[in-house]
């Protein structure tokens, strides 16, 4: 039975391993990570801010498409704060060869965070930022941060490489997600 009060009752944890995205093509969205050069991350990641900022002036932006599937808001919000997430861990692993990262709960942090509330506009503006900061940090990579090590807390091991493939195959098929 679904409780009217919490509009994540519906929403059904992704609980996949995704990490193969970080070196297969994804059949969903089209991603292909060997496309991606390593040192140009920031260069992708703003290329996807226009197309989010356009996502999230839309006049359904709070609509799910289905109860289980979060709105284009709730996927700009999402967006948004891993953003947050992998600006704190590549800082780390440039830092720390063999660093290791807190866990982060993306639908702990959906519920926590309202995200079907919040103001599509700050959403907006909130993830620019956050996007030009976490591309601003990816500017700063250099071939011989390529190799440092970064481990998630279930034990998955990323590369600067890696992890930089990893999260722009996240934001970009997040876009897919909302059809963008």
């Amino acid at each position: 039975m679904t409780d009217a009060t919490d509009p994540y009752a519906d929403v059904v944890p992704d609980t996949k391993d995704w990490t193969w995205a970080a070196s297969e093509p994804c059949p969903d969205c089209g991603f292909v990570p060997a496309d991606l050069d390593p040192l140009r991350v920031g260069d992708a990641v703003r290329a996807t801010l226009p197309r989010w900022r356009a996502v999230l002036s839309r006049p359904d932006v709070r609509r799910r498409p289905a109860p289980s599937v979060w709105s284009p808001l709730e996927y700009g919000a999402h967006v948004r704060d891993v953003f947050g997430v992998f600006d704190q861990r590549l800082a780390l692993m440039l830092a720390v060869d063999g660093a290791q990262f807190a866990n982060w709960d993306q639908d702990d942090a959906a519920l926590s965070g309202r995200y079907d509330r919040l103001d599509p506009d700050r959403v907006a503006v909130e993830l620019v930022d956050e996007g030009l900061t976490v591309a601003g940090r990816f500017d700063t990579v250099k071939t011989a941060h390529l190799d440092r090590v970064g481990l998630r807390s279930n034990g998955s091991q990323f590369t600067v490489r890696s992890i930089g493939r990893y999260f722009v195959h996240d934001v970009v098929h997040h876009l897919h997600d909302v059809g963008a």
